[in-house]
């Protein structure tokens, strides 16, 4: 009894012994004693026996060769990686030289018999797949080696090509099989071969020949509709390029031909809503997923008068644009080439551009730089596509709501950055969407042929003659204008800016769109160098001015002859030159009763004054006042003017000018100031130069940036030399004579003040300082005699008027005194 446990004891200690087992289950497992370790490593080291170290041994040397793989697969993959670094260009040479080697190889042995057993075999094993067609292949391999060399792969034209090529080989061997109808299995090659036999036979066999032939003879055709991207509607129009190609015809005087989109364009992508990032708040869209409705409200749901936190919406992530489509192929010129007994030049004076390029790698690497700028800067901001243009490309970037446009145009500098170009323009907005434009030059610009934009839908639908070639946009259109729309247009940029290239595309797009019946010239260059090709065209009113003080008479004349053409439209009751043309052809105005005047048609003027800033350097007051006048009147009159200038300044660039000539071009310019003077705002400072302009018609808000148009010297003398041979030059007199008003009358009679005279001129002109004091002290003469010399030489056109207590102008330079001294003599 006394061994034994009480009942109650027993409980107590049942209960403890559990309790602790629970305990120790909770509690995590102990370490074992270092020496239990040590106990369980005994016996291991008692059973290993010589099957585990060949084990590990093979399990080692397994190892050594996967490593060994793995070592040569990744230096094989880091070579391929160095390899698809290798520029495309030198792909394209590689592919183009085996396929070269290819061809020199099946050449040889297919026409010469030779290149060795391997040349014999392959070329047993052609003629027996193609029989005769097997001669024509190397050539086909020669033309597809340039093709690879000369030009890039178009991946919407590959599959067109395989395509084309396949149905005209497959139809010219069976119609071959057809025809030569082998009598047995060892002449395929000198038939259709296998192929022929293959397609011709069965068709033969079919549907009989009579019906295998024209099958197989439209299926020619298909091919080579195909190849060459004609759609059958426009068969007639490719077949008379074709004859006008080879015989040298123009198709000025056929009608317009509407031209169908080319195959692989497509309408522009729809721009898509920016995603609304917002930290911490969007997910992605999982797959299969259903996007809420637009009106699905993101800030609050309200249920049951509980305001709940904002849900987050997902949103599809947006796609990049797709390519953007070209521009519209540019069509012969529809102007009627025959007027009268003088005929237009031919289109193909003017040489044809490059194809414009949709989109180029470049564009979405910037793409992704602009997006990395808005994700960096947390902009709510996306690219949703961009329109490319032959020297800037337009980033369209649309933000979302809640965003100011500010945060776009503050990040200017860094997208500069971003994109590794310092001339970065943002336009905001652009006009006629809600997005903001981000304006990046290519890596990659193109010249715009003058040819190109003369032989485009937007100048062949204009038939007036006074239609000139501007460019392109920054969107790839053709740009023209109307000069007798604009009606005065002032282009002015800096040196090398673009500014020559334009005046040559204005004077080109005259010479080849308007007869001098309707359109006459007067041209000023002071300079002159840079408008002597156009000397002796029959557009002239007047030979060439290079003289300023002739270039001041010459708008004197406009002058006048605009006052004659009012008075010719006042008393005929007209109030445009236009009307007054029209009624005249018509025989509704005639010469009154007695008279010996004709009336004729009156043709446009037009006036291209190359650098301004040497006439106002020469008479400001005279020519400022003729330019006003001209501007303010001339355009019911038919008169027309162009005032270039690199020097835009404002004493160059009046008030009074510029208020009075709506239309402006402004090239790249030096500064900002220089900027405002032409355009009245800020943008030309950031061009880049090279024909990138700004052009502001009248009643235009925001300007448009073009690409002028380029044409070559070789193609000016062309067009000139055309234009020449048909006629001579009419010119105008008394065109640059002084005009009897400016004459005053101060005693004209120099009588015995000759000698005087004579010194006083030579004084001032090799002085270059016409002053009257001054003429008192060297000739030693009163203030009277002075100033009565002073004026006779204003007579002479020595100096300029009298601007009050200022010093004169001296209009003539020191290498003319002989000259004005000659003249004063015979006088």
């Amino acid at each position: 009894m006394a061994g034994r446990t009480p009942p109650a004891s027993r409980g107590r200690a049942a209960s403890t012994s559990r309790g602790a087992a629970v305990n120790r289950a909770r509690q995590p497992a102990r370490k074992p004693a270092a020496r239990k370790p040590a106990a369980r490593r005994a016996p291991v080291r008692r059973k290993s026996n010589a099957g585990a170290t060949v084990g590990r041994g093979l399990g080692a040397l397994w190892m050594g060769l996967a490593h060994s793989v793995g070592w040569v697969a990744r230096g094989a993959g880091r070579q391929a990686a160095s390899a698809r670094n290798i520029g495309p260009e030198h792909r394209r040479d590689g592919a183009g030289l085996l396929v070269l080697g290819f061809g020199i190889l099946i050449a040889v042995a297919l026409w010469a018999r030779g290149a060795g057993p391997v040349g014999l075999w392959l070329a047993d094993a052609i003629r027996l797949f193609l029989g005769s067609l097997a001669v024509f292949l190397p050539l086909l391999l020669f033309y597809g080696a340039v093709r690879l060399m000369r030009e890039p792969v178009d991946p919407d034209h590959q599959g067109r090509h395989l395509v084309g090529w396949s149905a005209i080989i497959v139809a010219t061997a069976a119609l071959l099989h057809i025809s030569g109808r082998p009598a047995d299995d060892l002449a395929l090659d000198q038939a259709g071969g296998l192929l022929g036999y293959g397609i011709g036979g069965m068709l033969e066999r079919a549907v009989t020949a009579w019906v295998a032939v024209p099958l197989l003879v439209l299926l020619f055709v298909f091919g080579l509709l195909v190849i060459t991207a004609t759609p059958i509607a426009k068969i007639p129009e490719r077949l008379l390029l074709l004859l006008d190609l080879v015989s040298g015809r123009s198709r000025a005087t056929r009608p317009p031909v509407e031209v169908l989109p080319e195959e692989g364009e497509e309408a522009p992508a729809k721009p898509r809503r920016p995603a609304r990032r917002r930290q911490g708040a969007l997910a992605e869209p999982e797959p299969g997923a259903a996007e809420p409705p637009d009106d699905f409200d993101e800030e609050l749901i309200l249920h049951d008068t509980i305001a709940l936190p904002k849900v987050p919406v997902s949103r599809k992530k947006p796609v990049p644009p797709e390519h953007s489509p070209l521009p519209t192929r540019a069509e012969q010129l529809e102007i009627s080439a025959v007027k009268g007994d003088y005929r237009l030049p031919p289109p193909n004076l003017l040489s044809t551009g490059a194809p414009a390029k949709a989109r180029s790698r470049a564009n979405d690497d910037i793409m992704a730089a602009l997006s990395g700028v808005f994700d960096q800067f947390n902009v709510d901001a996306v690219v949703t596509g961009f329109t490319r243009g032959p020297t800037v490309t337009r980033y369209e970037v649309e933000i979302g709501p809640g965003t100011k446009v500010e945060r776009i145009t503050q990040l200017s500098r860094n997208i500069a950055y971003a994109v590794k170009s310092p001339d970065v323009r943002i336009l905001s907005p652009i006009p006629g969407k809600s997005a903001v434009g981000v304006e990046i030059p290519n890596t990659d610009p193109e010249n715009v042929a003058l040819g190109d934009v003369l032989r485009s839908r937007a100048a062949t639908a204009d038939h007036h003659p006074m239609v000139v070639a501007l460019g392109k946009d920054i969107e790839g259109g053709f740009v023209v204008a109307n000069l007798a729309k604009m009606p005065h247009i002032l282009i002015a940029g800096a040196t090398g800016a673009g500014k020559s290239s334009c005046l040559n595309s204005l004077l080109v797009s005259l010479l080849t769109r308007a007869t001098p019946d309707e359109v006459r010239l007067l041209l000023v260059d002071p300079k002159r160098v840079e408008m002597t090709g156009y000397e002796g065209i029959p557009h002239l009113v007047t030979p060439i001015v290079t003289n300023p003080k002739k270039a001041a008479d010459a708008l004197e004349w406009v002058v006048r002859e605009m006052d004659m053409r009012y008075d010719d439209l006042a008393a005929n009751g007209v109030r445009h030159v236009d009307d007054f043309n029209r009624k005249v052809r018509s025989g509704e105005i005639k010469a009154p009763p007695g008279s010996e005047r004709e009336m004729k048609p009156y043709p446009y003027l037009l006036v291209i004054v190359d650098e301004l800033a040497d006439l106002m350097m020469v008479a400001p007051r005279d020519v400022e006042d003729s330019v006003v006048r001209i501007t303010q009147l001339a355009r019911a009159a038919g008169i027309h003017l162009v005032l270039a200038t690199q020097r835009p300044s404002v004493d160059v660039v009046t008030g009074l000018i510029k208020a009075n000539v709506p239309s402006r071009l402004a090239f790249a310019t030096s500064s900002l100031a220089d900027s405002r003077v032409i355009l009245d705002q800020p943008g030309a400072e950031k061009l880049l130069g090279r024909g990138d302009g700004l052009f502001l018609p009248m009643g235009a808000s925001k300007p448009v940036r073009i690409q002028g148009a380029w044409v070559d010297e070789k193609e000016i003398a062309a067009v000139v030399k055309f234009c020449k041979d048909q006629r001579e030059p009419e010119f105008r007199e008394g065109v640059t004579e002084a005009p009897p008003s400016k004459k005053k009358d101060i005693d004209e009679d120099i009588g015995d003040d000759l000698q005087l005279l004579i010194q006083a001129i030579e004084l001032v002109v090799t002085s270059q300082f016409g002053s009257t004091s001054m003429l008192q002290r060297k000739l030693r003469v009163g203030f009277a005699k002075a100033g009565r010399l002073m004026d006779l030489m204003e007579t002479r056109g020595i100096v300029g008027p009298s601007e009050g207590s200022k010093a004169r102008d001296v209009l003539v330079k020191p290498d003319e005194l002989e000259e004005a001294l000659a003249a004063l003599r015979v006088d």
